[in-house]
């Protein structure tokens, strides 16, 4: 697995180059000195100017990723990257531009380059450290453990937001030891539901022993927390390409999923938006008004169904579908069976042909939900099931989906007994361990076709 390292450098490489050709056409535009060279003579600036920031990135790319304190540290970093691009720019200049080149454009590049990268990266670090006070794309952490390890990984949550980790406290048996100590090992379940947790990173040495490991994968399994290990001898480690990064610190990953890569994320959410966007433009465009009247003919009540449901790390979302039953008070609590009253002909028609789906392709569109992926439950069954079933939360470490591995199989409907949901989830895990992009196509393809995939529709 690529490590957040490698992704945050190409990252900030493709901004660095933005900035440099921005730069470049502003004093091209607006300078007198290179009226007279022809476009081969100005491909040869602006590819001189390319070529030295990606030699400049290449060699002392690791040494301006990650801050230690506040954004005056990153401007020290990008003041002596400006002094190493200048003098490559004006070492290169000699060797591939033609005699007598503009040594005042190149300068006049630079330090716009220079100009442009201060105000960049302080409004990105700006917002984003707006953001993560807001709690927006942010992944909540507790640390466990009261080391030196432990002072440096909070120093890079609290100043590289970039990471998109929000550090919320420590986890100690001494409390004494920190103010941000908020309880110590054997309250981890209560602290993680409590303060809506997202990760754990561990940097005691005494998980180095594997049983406790593993009995601390479990608990982090049950209550639906991602788990990672910060080894104290970060030398060590350094060479080993299948470890992951938070900022420059390597750490373990103990169940790695194949949606923990940035890569695989990619291709899904690509996926999700090509997808989505092509229902509502084709069919939802048209479909819509048709069914909204026709509910509307049909039965009392609002068009949609809105409904609270625990989606991906926990997190609760508002769940859109057609409204297929008549307006009551148990909606929230009570799960459609065979034959039920409450739901109106003209629903029974979209729950058997999936149509009443057809409004998530929205949550889909704005990353709420997934193409595929386990389906939502609402928040009574998260709250039930979690305690009746092992592992019951590891389903939500992915988004959930309009259409799952478990519906297309045939375990779909009203889960009146434990053994039902149970399968539900021996579905949802497997999927979720071996996902591939082409797995998601099958699924698809099943959901349409599969004579399984309208099993249960009720």
């Amino acid at each position: 697995m690529k490590s957040n390292e490698t992704e945050l450098r190409f990252l900030y490489l493709a901004f660095d180059l933005v900035i440099l050709n921005i730069a470049f056409a502003i004093v091209y535009s607006m300078s007198s000195l290179l009226k007279d060279l022809n476009t081969h003579d100005k491909s040869l600036y602006l590819l001189l100017l390319n070529m030295s920031a990606v030699i400049t990135y290449s060699v002392f790319s690791t040494r301006n990723l990650y801050l230690h304190d506040d954004f005056s540290n990153r401007v020290k970093r990008i003041t002596n990257r400006m002094l190493i691009f200048s003098s490559v720019v004006f070492a290169f200049a000699h060797f591939f531009l033609p005699e007598g080149f503009s040594l005042f454009f190149l300068f006049q590049c630079a330090l716009l380059f220079y100009v442009g990268k201060l105000f960049f990266y302080y409004a990105l670090y700006a917002y984003l450290k707006f953001s993560r006070s807001k709690g927006i794309y942010v992944h909540r952490v507790l640390i466990i453990g009261m080391n030196d390890m432990s002072g440096l990984l909070r120093k890079l949550l609290d100043n590289n937001p970039m990471l998109g980790y929000e550090f919320i406290g420590y986890v100690s048996d001494k409390k004494e030891a920190d103010e941000n100590v908020l309880g110590e090992l054997h309250e981890l379940a209560h602290l993680v539901s409590h303060h809506q947790i997202d990760f754990l990173f561990v940097t005691l040495s005494a998980y180095n022993d594997l049983k406790k490991s593993k009995e601390l994968l479990a608990l982090c399994n049950r209550i639906g927390v991602r788990l990672r290990f910060v080894p104290e001898n970060q030398y060590w480690f350094k060479p080993r390409m299948n470890m992951e990064s938070v900022g420059s610190l390597v750490v373990f990953n103990p169940q790695e999923i194949p949606l923990d890569d940035i890569n695989s994320r990619f291709f899904k959410r690509a996926f999700d938006v090509i997808f989505s966007s092509m229902v509502i433009l084709f069919v939802i465009s048209w479909l819509f008004p048709l069914l909204c009247v026709l509910i509307k003919l049909t039965s009392k009540g609002p068009v949609f169904f809105k409904q609270k449901r625990t989606g991906i790390n926990n997190r609760t979302f508002t769940c859109m579908k057609f409204r297929t039953m008549r307006m009551s008070s148990d909606a929230d609590e009570k799960q459609a069976t065979k034959n039920d009253s409450r739901v109106t002909p003209l629903g029974a028609f979209l729950r058997k042909s999936n149509l009443d789906e057809f409004p998530q392709f929205f949550n889909v569109f704005v990353g709420q939900m997934s193409i595929v992926g386990p389906r939502p439950h609402m928040l009574k069954h998260t709250n039930q099931y979690s305690e009746l079933i092992d592992y019951y939360r590891v389903r939500h470490y992915v988004k959930p989906g309009i259409t799952g591995w478990a519906q297309v199989s045939g375990y779909r409907g009203e889960t009146d007994e434990l053994w039902k949901m149970q399968k539900r989830v021996e579905y949802d895990m497997s999927y979720l361990e071996g996902w591939t992009f082409w797995w998601d196509l099958k699924i698809v393809v099943l959901t349409v076709f599969g004579k399984n995939s309208h099993k249960n529709a009720f």
